[in-house]
């Protein structure tokens, strides 16, 4: 079942098209990669989905409703669940409840579905021992981790993932992948916007590369980085 498709969606500010009629879609169930040099419209495509900005042409459409004109709640309150390049916690407030506002006010849940939502997410991210501390004041790693656990305290159907994996180390990447294969495992649908590649990889059951607000290559991953017109774009390397 197509869970998420787009159609013609373009996106502009003044004379700079940014979002330039891209159409695609994804499978329920399907983890997503998308690549794309820096400038290249891949956040903007992931504000048109959750609905941070508005398409300027074409349609968006999820679980077969059009969502074009929802605004982010109602997107949020049907499913589509996002992490933000720049973790956006409420700082001071403590990891417990950053995580019971998400799930009351994004998931839409009572204050006790909520408190054990926050209590299966904070298991499943690794951060029970920091349930107590000011969101403000924790490590990076700590609010990757934190940013992932407010998206999945919605209960998303479809996961928007914005660089997640950016600052982090080896050994944390490592452990992040480990999470997401979990959450996947799970059936939850994820769109992944990475440039610490070999963790996208090892994950994405398709790529989507982006240039310039337009589609450049799509397929699998390992096909999609060995054309030469990626390598070129993406990675600088000619053929």
């Amino acid at each position: 079942m197509t869970l998420l498709a787009l159609h013609a969606v373009s996106k502009s500010y003044g004379a700079l098209k940014v979002t330039d009629d891209i159409t695609l879609s994804v499978t329920e169930g399907e983890t997503l990669g998308i690549l794309g040099p820096n400038g290249a419209g891949k956040t903007t495509l992931f504000n048109l989905i959750s609905g941070d900005v508005r398409v300027d042409a074409g349609r968006v459409e999820y679980a077969g409703r059009d969502v074009t004109r929802l605004k982010p709640h109602q997107r949020c309150h049907a499913g589509i669940g996002r992490s933000y390049q720049v973790p956006q916690p409420f700082g001071n407030m403590s990891v417990f409840e950053n995580l019971v506002t998400a799930a009351c006010f994004g998931g839409q849940q009572t204050e006790r579905e909520a408190w054990h939502t926050a209590h299966e997410v904070l298991d499943q991210t690794g951060l029970m021992a920091h349930a107590n501390k000011q969101a403000g004041g924790l490590t990076l790693l700590d609010r990757k981790r934190l940013e992932l656990a407010r998206a999945l305290a919605t209960r998303p159907r479809l996961l928007l993932l914005d660089e997640i994996a950016g600052g982090m180390t080896e050994p944390e990447a490592a452990v992040l992948v480990g999470e997401l294969k979990r959450i996947k495992a799970r059936g939850v649908t994820m769109i992944w916007i990475e440039h610490v590649v070999h963790a996208l990889l090892s994950l994405a059951d398709r790529l989507f590369v982006i240039n310039f607000g337009q589609k450049l290559a799509e397929g699998e991953p390992r096909a999609v980085m060995n054309d030469p017109e990626v390598r070129r774009v993406y990675m600088g390397m000619e053929a």
